[in-house]
């Protein structure tokens, strides 16, 4: 397992796409368990942050993390391309 994160780049409506599009990662507030999680913190866990004070810490408004679970790599590989050809 590991995390990663990625940055997209239409910003808050791409993650809001990403988040409603993705059916094997499941959307979380908070990463780390034996299942792949998914957060976009912009709409969820920052969401009630200033804008400046989350990108003054680093949080854009397109950033996306995930927590790499122990489902196949595949599936997860296919979860997310699927959701991000929508974005």
């Amino acid at each position: 397992s590991g995390m990663i994160s990625f940055e997209l780049k239409d910003g808050i409506p791409a993650g809001k796409t990403l988040m409603n599009s993705v059916k094997l990662c499941s959307l979380a507030e908070s990463l780390g368990a034996v299942e792949t999680m998914i957060t976009h913190p912009a709409t969820m866990t920052h969401v009630d942050v200033p804008e400046e004070d989350r990108h003054a810490r680093g949080l854009t408004d397109g950033l996306v993390r995930i927590s790499v679970g122990i489902e196949d790599v595949d599936d997860i590989i296919d979860d997310l391309k699927h959701a991000l050809e929508k974005c």
